[in-house]
């Protein structure tokens, strides 16, 4: 491995990272002690390694198996917020959503208030064009920064993105190491007012105390996912340790002991399931990745 100056650990254990507490190791770790420093790391590594970015391991599934290669996790050096005009942040790609959305509340900055209620970090949500309640990233992006998995760094515009519903053209392996939001002038008291409705509306809604990865499918053209899931009666389904939440459908849980594969087998039962009572195919949304167990 390259030389660094952040921290590189071999055979680092990946599910005290992840929301499900599940999956296998990572073959290398590497928490990377600026952009610099990644990009320096990238360039000098086998271009044959594969590279891939980890953020606070909420939308994902890391099979048993483990992750090959270089796992990238940015931590404190980039969880780091500037405001940089009236309506404009800049926001490192270890910035959790929360940080984000309460110091645009803090600045007088509407429009990124959405940001509260997705668990990830703005690495992630640029990547997955993260959204909720009417409102997702292609809508306040003006620009990120990526280092490319050859090491180079670019500056991206929202069209370079090919954002679509949860979906970006990002190449794999690149990090996102910070992006630029723009919202819009408003009334700090407002701003937070509309972020405790949306923590409420989560609370009452979603199982936010349990080992969950979130939102597993997309919601298809027309319908809600969790209504197709429900009435495919897949509510409180399982498979070992993993079930189907009975307090928001589109939820899977690991109420204890299940394994990665449990939890994607129970996934994949739900889809086929759905597709017999619907017609309907789900898709993913969870991310998983990693070498079966």
């Amino acid at each position: 491995m390259p030389a660094v100056r952040g921290r590189l650990t071999r055979d680092a254990a990946l599910a005290p990272l992840v929301w499900f507490k599940t999956g296998g190791a990572a073959e290398w770790l590497f928490e990377p002690a600026d952009a610099d420093d990644l990009s320096d790391f990238l360039a000098a590594l086998d271009p044959v390694v594969p590279v891939w970015p980890l953020g606070l391991g909420s939308n994902l599934i890391v099979r048993d198996g483990g992750m090959p290669g270089v796992t990238v996790r940015l931590g404190k050096p980039f969880a780091k917020v500037e405001q940089l005009d009236a309506t404009t942040l800049r926001c490192g790609g270890g910035t959790s959503g929360i940080l984000a959305s309460s110091t645009a509340r803090d600045a007088g900055i509407g429009g990124i208030e959405f940001l509260r209620s997705i668990p990830g970090t703005v690495g992630g949500f640029v990547r997955m064009n993260g959204g909720a309640y009417g409102r997702e990233v292609a809508d306040v992006l003006v620009k990120c920064e990526v280092v490319l998995r050859s090491g180079e760094r670019r500056t991206l515009a929202p069209a370079e993105l090919g954002y679509t519903y949860r979906h970006s053209d990002l190449p794999e392996g690149a990090v996102v190491v910070s992006a630029t939001l723009r919202g819009h002038p408003a009334e700090p008291a407002a701003i937070g007012a509309e972020m405790d409705r949306i923590a409420a509306e989560r609370e009452a809604s979603q199982p936010l105390r349990s080992r969950t990865g979130g939102s597993t499918f997309k919601n298809p053209t027309g319908h809600k996912a969790w209504a197709l899931i429900d009435a495919a009666g897949c509510r409180g389904l399982t498979r070992g340790d993993a079930q189907v939440s009975e307090k928001h459908c589109n939820f899977l849980l690991n109420l204890g002991s299940a394994s990665s594969a449990q939890i994607e087998a129970l996934g994949e039962e739900v889809r086929e399931r759905v597709k017999a009572q619907s017609g309907v195919t789900l898709e993913w949304e969870i991310q998983r990745v990693g070498v079966a167990g």
